[in-house]
């Protein structure tokens, strides 16, 4: 009992909180499975009628709770223990004696919620696609009509519902059965009938099922439909309805005219008038839809919107290219327009748009002077001095018409109508662009893309349709390039493209855009020896392309392959540029770098290797060539700091491409060895003693690096004497190693190791030093004796320098030295020719 009292509660705290807007439709619906579900669990095996009465409510409204929520499958199993439960009421009325006063009444009630139950059960079926439950459920409930007259509108509608719902699944049969259901029912007694409105409405859709389903198979039912829903109840869409079928079906003029004149006999709206003659003519029924448009003006001549049929009539006489009679109507709206029988806003509008569109089609034939009298027709409706920005756009588009008739005058004037109109729109600037480039007006162009160009960035601060979108500005700029490249102007066609690099987004436009302008500069530059254009060229130009082409990672349209032939195509030129400017070394180093950055975007085969590696080594060449200029320091070092960058990748890159082939004869080993010495001397390097130790170590040196090395090592800033010496040694001890000694080379590397090992003008010289000298002179006394080659200046040299030391020797007193030394010299006296005489 207790549980039985909570479960009321519960149910009766359901309605009031629902009624309160509390809880939604599915919640309640929950709340009132759980109360009903506890209340039959407490049912006892004989309960009174009482109680039977509250489970049959409770069962049918948790049902129908479910089926309304969407969820018809958890409607079932109440739904039938309500018909249980009926079941049993109507056993225990029927075990009362007949005399009962209130015995009918209660089987009256008994028999409603049976019918209610089951038109429940009925809706739960077709919501679960289960046709044949549904259609016993309905013909029951039909049974039970007789002793129940006043259900017969609700099951009508109720059947109409089905209807609705299985047309717009597309299940047209079940539709057509459920409609025609609706309306048999609807006509059972028409004392509780759901009216005529009604049943013309369900014979109007069961006329559309038909229509839809088959029109060819089932037009007799869809007529037979539609006429008897006419019948019924008229109504607008009935007619339409009947127009549609017939025309669909093949239908003869003379039938479809006896339908539309059914229309002039009823008050239709205009709207309606103008969609039925609008149906005719698209179906091609051109003299019955004329002839009923010809009828409208008379019957609608008070209407404010008597334009629209005019409009209409205009439109359909262009489609069927009757354009001479289409004039003279509009001819006929220009002359009411300014004779008190103005168009309303909309249907003026209306007009606009035809006008415009027919003179467009005209334009794409090049029909110029056609499209010049349908937007004159336009401009007939503005007031002069009007401002609107549909009239700019108007004279921009005339301007177009006359310069294509090369009427320049006539097109400047209407640009001059439209920059009054609307002076702040990128069209307007493009059209005086046009006449510009026309009349070879450079500054005029240029300052017309200038403009354009700075709309173009404003154009994200405009929502007005009227306005440029980002992707306009973008094609009138190109569009404008393109136009001055047509008409040879280039400087102009520079400015444009410019600005169109600036904007663009989309890659492959981008790179076609900066491709030009690559090839413009470089035009300039050829023929003006412009040092600006190379600099433009460098800084912007490739610097968005290289930006870009970082950035392409992420642009699904440009591919990898489009991405690596731009990376090739900038590179190369870029390549070819450094090698143009071989008389000016820093923008020779600047397109080398370039080359080398736009090159990392290539696949690395060996042909982008070794352009990479060239790139760097010629980068650093020139950055120690301006490093030997620099008079300040800070300057060099930068410089200097810069070359190491570069020959630091570069032997990175170097390392990979020797394991690709055979380099056997590439000097690259050598010249990074070189520029790296003279660098790292240069900025004092401590880390330059370990680079010079792997190069003492190799055995293929060549005695040329030796003597470059000994010579960077002792060139300011950079002093280094040991390292000199120990290069000019093993430069020697090579040279000695020649099967034919070059006596001239020899003696020059001999000189430089002298000049290192014996200061001059110093007395008191360390034994040691003395005897390493020395031995450099018994060196070449020794080559000198075996050859004629000798230079004989170098041996004058020599012999002055032995004498020399001897007399310094001996005037610290040092004789044995002095002798020794000044004896040494005359030896080398032997060997002198021309000049052996004077110095005897």
């Amino acid at each position: 009992t207790q549980v039985e009292e909570s479960a009321v509660s519960l149910w009766n705290w359901a309605v009031t909180k629902h009624t309160a807007s509390v809880v939604n439709d599915e919640q309640r619906a929950k709340l009132r499975f759980v109360a009903c579900r506890l209340v039959c669990l407490c049912e006892g095996s004989d309960p009174p009628e009482g109680t039977i009465q509250r489970q049959i409510l409770m069962c049918m409204k948790t049902g129908k709770g479910w089926i309304d929520v969407g969820k018809a499958d958890l409607a079932d199993g109440f739904l039938e223990i309500a018909t249980s439960s009926i079941e049993k009421l109507y056993a225990k009325l029927l075990k009362r004696s007949d005399g009962e006063a209130d015995i009918h009444v209660h089987k009256a009630d008994v028999e409603k919620n049976l019918f209610k139950v089951l038109s429940y059960q009925a809706e739960s079926a077709v919501a679960q696609g289960d046709f044949q439950r549904a259609v016993m459920c309905v013909q029951r409930c039909k049974d039970m009509l007789m002793k129940l007259p006043k259900e017969t509108c609700y099951l009508s509608i109720l059947c109409y519902n089905f209807g609705v719902e299985t047309y717009e699944w597309k299940r047209y049969e079940q539709s057509s059965f459920w409609l025609s259901q609706s309306y048999d029912i609807g006509k059972m007694d028409m004392k509780y009938s759901v009216g005529k409105e009604m049943q013309a409405k369900v014979l109007r859709l069961l006329a559309t099922v038909y229509f839809e389903w088959d029109c060819s198979l089932y037009l007799d039912k869809a007529l037979k439909a539609i006429n008897l829903a006419n019948q019924e109840h008229l109504h607008p869409a009935g007619f339409f309805l009947k127009v549609k079928i017939l025309l669909t079906s093949g239908a003869s003029d003379e039938d479809i005219n006896s339908a539309v004149a059914e229309f002039l006999y009823h008050e239709m709206s205009l709207d309606f008038c103008l969609n039925t003659a609008k149906l005719l003519l698209e179906h091609g029924r051109e003299s019955v839809g004329f002839d009923f448009l010809k009828c409208l003006p008379e019957r609608f001549e008070s209407s404010p919107d008597l334009g629209k049929i005019t409009l209409l009539h205009i439109e359909f006489l262009l489609q069927n290219k009757r354009e001479l009679l289409a004039k003279q109507k509009v001819e006929e709206i220009i002359i009411g327009h300014y004779t008190g029988k103005q168009l309303l806003p909309e249907a003026l509008n209306r007009l606009h748009v035809i006008l415009w569109d027919r003179a467009a089609k005209h334009y794409e034939a090049k029909s110029y002077s056609d499209a010049l009298h349908w937007y004159s027709y336009s401009v007939s409706f503005y007031t002069p001095g009007q401002i609107d920005q549909n009239l700019a756009k108007l004279q921009r588009n005339m301007a177009s018409c006359y310069l294509h008739l090369k009427q320049v005058d006539k097109a400047k004037e209407a640009v001059k109508e439209a920059e009054r109109c609307d002076p702040n729109s990128i069209f307007t600037k493009f059209s005086v662009y046009k006449i510009a480039v026309m009349e070879k007006d450079t500054d005029k162009a240029v300052e017309a893309v200038i403009e354009m160009g700075k709309l173009a960035e404003k154009s994200s601060q405009y929502e007005d349709k009227l306005r440029v979108d980002e992707s306009t500005g973008t094609n009138l700029l190109s569009l404008a390039a393109q136009i001055a490249l047509e008409n040879a102007q280039q400087v102009v066609a520079i400015k444009a493209l410019e600005y169109l690099s600036e904007h663009l987004q989309d890659c492959r436009q981008l790179f076609a855009a900066l491709k030009c302008l690559v090839r413009l500069m470089l035009s300039k530059v050829m023929a003006e020896n412009e040092e600006k254009s190379v600099t433009y060229i460098s800084n912007n130009t490739f610097s968005a392309a290289h930006k870009r082409l970082a950035e392409s990672f992420t642009e699904e349209k440009f591919t990898g392959d489009m991405r690596i032939l731009e990376a090739h195509w900038f590179r190369k030129v870029a390549w070819n540029l450094a090698v143009q400017f071989t008389g000016c070394p820093e923008k020779m180093r600047d397109f080398f770098l370039l080359s080398f950055k736009l090159s990392q975007f290539c696949p690395s085969d060996k042909a982008v290797l070794i352009a990479q590696k060239t790139c760097l080594l010629m980068a650093a060449a020139v950055d120690l060539e301006r490093g030997r200029q620099q008079a300040t320091p800070s300057a060099q070092t930068e410089l200097l700091s810069q070359a190491l960058q570069h020959l630091q990748a570069c032997k990175e890159i170097w390392k990979v491409l020797k394991l690709t082939g055979d380099f056997a004869k590439d000097p690259t080993d050598t010249l990074l060895l070189l520029y790296e010495f003279e660098a790292r001397s240069k900025l004092n390097d401590p880390t330059l003693h370990n680079l010079m130790e792997s190069v003492w170590e190799q055995p293929q040196i060549e005695i040329k690096t030796l003597e470059i090395i000994a010579s960077l090592a002792m060139e300011s800033p950079a002093r280094y004497p040991v390292l000199c010496k120990k290069a000019l040694k093993s430069a020697l001890n090579l040279h000695r190693k020649q099967s034919v000694i070059d006596a001239v080379k020899f003696s020059k590397c001999l000189h430089s190791l002298i000049s290192l090992s014996l200061p001059t003008g110093l007395s008191d010289l360390d034994a040691c030093v003395l005897q390493e000298a020395w031995d450099y002179f018994q060196d070449a006394l020794s080559v000198v004796s075996t050859t004629d080659a000798y230079p004989e200046m170098e041996i004058l040299w020599l012999m002055t320098r032995a004498w020399n030391t001897g007399i310094f020797q001996y005037t610290d007193g040092k004789y044995k030295e002095a002798e020794q030394w000044c004896g040494l010299g005359m030896r080398f006296l032997n060997h002198l020719g021309s000049l052996k005489k004077s110095y005897e």
